[in-house]
């Protein structure tokens, strides 16, 4: 099967979007297919045409990463996907954005199109009058709607009630991610708490680092930030008038081939979010083996269980602190347990060969509706 892939994102830019995309094209190319990403040229020094681990991409224009940049983009990856899809046997987009540079080539080369709605950006954006007309007008163009999470499925047939849409939770490299050598070092019986979320206000890292003074009170704990963002300078600020700047360390965005190592060196893994759709963070932290403390919020609930770790309300220093303390009271034959139950999820439900397998169904259904 020929794929053509849009994405408004791609690797090296980081994040949970990027690396689904990454490893879904992967592991559809492990399955025979053929795939070819068009993305935006959003990181300067990146070819406008590669070979990416083994991914051909296209890249181009994109004026910035805010949502102008991404309709911009959109309209420039027209004429891309016009040429690339004269091959193709189904189109996907990754976004909503997405399914812009595909309308003219699903209606005027009747190439079939699927479409996954991914980010928490959606949600919000789904709660104005003026761009849940805009939502509801791309939402019908494609073929088969994917979502990362029952909550995000809900939304959009809340705007386009007529649509194919289907749940299937994000997936996880499970021979990348999985319990390695700790490279962070550990003195005098230091607690190590990861957040491996980027510093955005929606990942509400802001409430972790407002949680750890009251997790000191009862262990030696030191808090890694794993990723980089616009609140970077806000949080360094808090760490001073919290007076924990000794016990926070801003280790910044870092490659998919080092975060396995930084992951295994966490005695609890934090994903405080404000809203998600479903977090990669939490299935590569799972796939690690770490017990997981994180918000009650989106599609997190569907992934992180009792038997993998703890649920807190959101934006409350006080119940993420309460369960961080409760992860890290757990005698250790039971975190480890439950860190084997978390990989042994994601291996069985979330890996990116499971997903694969599923894509790959709702592909052979979209052609065989258009070939109909």
């Amino acid at each position: 099967m020929r794929i053509l892939v849009h994405s408004i994102y791609f690797p090296p830019e980081v994040g949970g979007l990027e690396t689904h995309v990454l490893t879904l094209c992967q592991a559809l190319q492990r399955c025979g297919h053929d795939i070819t990403v068009v993305t935006s040229h959003s990181m300067k020094g990146t070819p406008k045409h590669e070979n990416f681990e083994g991914v051909p991409v296209v890249r181009v224009y994109c004026p910035n990463k805010k949502l102008l940049g991404w309709v911009v983009t959109s309209f420039f990856a027209i004429p891309k996907m016009w040429k690339l899809s004269r091959n193709a046997d189904i189109m996907h987009a990754h976004t909503f954005p997405s399914i812009v540079p595909c309308i003219l080539t699903k209606k005027f080369r009747n190439k079939p199109l699927i479409a996954t709605i991914h980010t928490s950006h959606f949600l919000r954006l789904a709660k104005k009058r003026f761009w849940r007309k805009v939502l509801k007008y791309l939402l019908n163009k494609p073929d088969i709607v994917l979502t990362p999470s029952e909550e995000i499925k809900d939304v959009s047939l809340s705007i386009a009630p007529k649509i194919n849409a289907y749940s299937l939770v994000n997936a996880v490299d499970i021979d990348r991610f999985k319990l390695t050598k700790p490279v962070i070092i550990v003195k005098d019986n230091e607690k190590i708490i990861v957040v491996p979320r980027r510093l955005f206000e929606k990942n509400g890292v802001e409430f972790a680092v407002r949680a750890l003074p009251i997790v000191c009170e009862r262990f030696n704990a030191h808090l890694y930030l794993i990723g980089d963002g616009p609140m970077r300078p806000r949080l360094e600020a808090l760490t001073e008038e919290l007076k924990i700047k000794d016990r926070i360390h801003f280790i910044g965005a870092q490659p998919n081939s080092k975060m396995p190592a930084l992951l295994s060196s966490a005695d609890v893994i934090v994903i405080p979010s404000l809203m998600e759709a479903t977090s990669v963070a939490a299935l590569e932290s799972m796939a690690c083996e770490r017990v997981i403390v994180a918000s009650d919020v989106g599609g997190l609930p569907e992934i992180v269980t009792d038997e993998t770790g703890f649920l807190a309300e959101p934006a409350n220093p006080n119940d993420i602190a309460d369960k961080i303390v409760m992860a890290l009271s757990l005698p250790e034959d039971v975190r480890v347990e439950m860190g084997r139950i978390a990989r042994q999820k994601v291996t069985q439900r979330w890996s990116t060969d499971v997903l694969a397998e599923q894509v790959e169904q709702y592909y052979i259904k979209a052609i065989e509706k258009k070939s109909h």
